[in-house]
């Protein structure tokens, strides 16, 4: 999956579906987006002189992050369905560093090639691998 399916499968087909599965491919490519998106909202409101709050976060910078929470959610969730997982061991990111390790494996970890509950393999419904 190129970076601009990702994106748009995440933003607009699949914008709050928590159901189904999402390959590698199109988890990373929209944390990168996440990151370019966040690089340029904070860039921007520094350049515009918004406000910045006691954490550092700027302005545009929350508005983005709240913007993308929603799709975020999503394509971490279905990307745990595509590794066997049910969406709940998205939890662990409440487990400060040990929890995010374990995620972190979880999201590199490649798609099961069976259907699993969540769906047949979305490896198997595209031409590329």
């Amino acid at each position: 999956m190129s970076f601009q399916d990702a994106v748009r499968t995440c933003l607009q087909n699949k914008y709050a579906d928590f159901g189904g599965r999402a390959r590698r491919s199109e988890y990373w490519f929209f944390v990168l987006f996440n990151i370019i998106v966040s690089v340029v909202a904070n860039a921007l409101n520094n350049v515009v002189n918004l406000p910045t709050f006691g954490s550092g976060q700027t302005l545009l910078g929350t508005v983005a992050s709240l913007a993308l929470l929603l799709p975020s959610l999503s394509v971490a969730i279905r990307r745990l369905h595509d590794t066997g997982r049910s969406g709940l061991w998205f939890l662990l990111v409440f487990i400060p560093v040990l929890g995010w390790i374990a995620l972190l494996i979880f999201y590199t970890q490649d798609s099961r090639p069976e259907t699993n509950a969540y769906g047949p393999s979305p490896k198997a419904l595209t031409p590329y691998a």
